[in-house]
């Protein structure tokens, strides 16, 4: 079955950085597309990044863009989000997604807090 494990979450000051990583089995991570979200209490979860099979697409949400970079290495079947100068309304549990047939897996989620 398709497992999906966070990693690399973290308490962190404003402006600092974290890399989170995404560990994927149970499926051929290198035919799908990859996606981060992140939700906070009583929000919907939101999309954060995108990524395409080979790598070569990605997609930002606006409030991310150019301070956020997603990849992935097919060969570790890994998904990465590297995240430069991190805001306090960053904090959120993040997690990993793909979509296989009419299933979205989800991992356990990571938490990310930006605090002084």
């Amino acid at each position: 079955q398709v497992q999906l494990v966070e990693s690399g979450g973290g308490l962190v000051q404003p402006g600092g950085s974290l890399r989170l990583s995404c560990a994927a089995s149970g499926f051929t991570f290198s035919i799908y597309a990859m996606r981060w979200y992140r939700q906070t209490p009583g929000k919907e979860r939101e999309l954060v990044a995108s990524i395409s099979v080979a790598g070569g697409v990605t997609s930002y949400a606006d409030s991310v863009k150019g301070r956020f970079t997603i990849s992935r290495d097919n060969a570790k079947n890994t998904v990465y989000l590297q995240m430069n100068s991190l805001k306090p309304e960053d904090t959120a549990v993040y997690f990993c997604s793909v979509q296989t047939s009419a299933l979205r897996n989800w991992g356990q989620g990571t938490q990310v807090t930006v605090s002084s």
